[in-house]
């Protein structure tokens, strides 16, 4: 993608003397771009409890009427419940204004968050580059339990 670095905004929660340990264990910088694509909001860091607020409203406040809002997930390093709130707010809040919300760079863990919760068929999600839908995950074994079976006999074939 090609940004104009003129109408860079950043956004930089660290860790500030006096602040409670909570603003030290959620770094979260937040960069945002026009874009043919729309608005794009570069998530670096973790959202969570302590950020998620500040995520949403950092995308109300940037975001026009109307218009795509892409936040890209690539250099995303943690999510939890409230940011996958987050999201979902936005994604309402957006759309009935007439926009939309999309979630790019979706990887490792926040893949099987989005696909528990339900999320995944709500948002508009797409993987890493050149990846056009994130993947589902591959469903984990238990410690115990028995390996899949696979048939080995032609589809619509009965084994003996």
């Amino acid at each position: 993608m090609d940004y104009d670095r003129e109408d860079a905004m950043h956004v930089h929660i660290a860790y500030r003397p006096g602040d409670g340990l909570e603003s030290a264990a959620s770094p979260l910088t937040l960069d945002s771009r026009r874009h043919d694509a729309g608005l794009v909001i570069t998530v670096l860091g973790e959202v969570d409890m302590t950020s998620a607020a500040v995520l949403e409203e950092y995308v109300r406040e940037q975001a026009a009427p109307g218009e795509r809002v892409v936040l890209d997930l690539t250099m995303l390093t943690f999510m939890d419940s409230n940011g996958l709130r987050a999201c979902e707010s936005l994604h309402n809040a957006l759309r009935d204004g007439g926009g939309s919300l999309r979630l790019t760079g979706v990887h490792g863990v926040l893949v099987r968050l989005l696909e528990i919760t339900g999320l995944r068929e709500v948002l508009d999600i797409h993987g890493g580059p050149g990846r056009r839908r994130a993947r589902r995950p591959v469903r984990p074994m238990t410690l115990g339990s028995p390996a899949p079976r696979r048939s080995r006999t032609p589809a619509g074939r009965r084994g003996r």
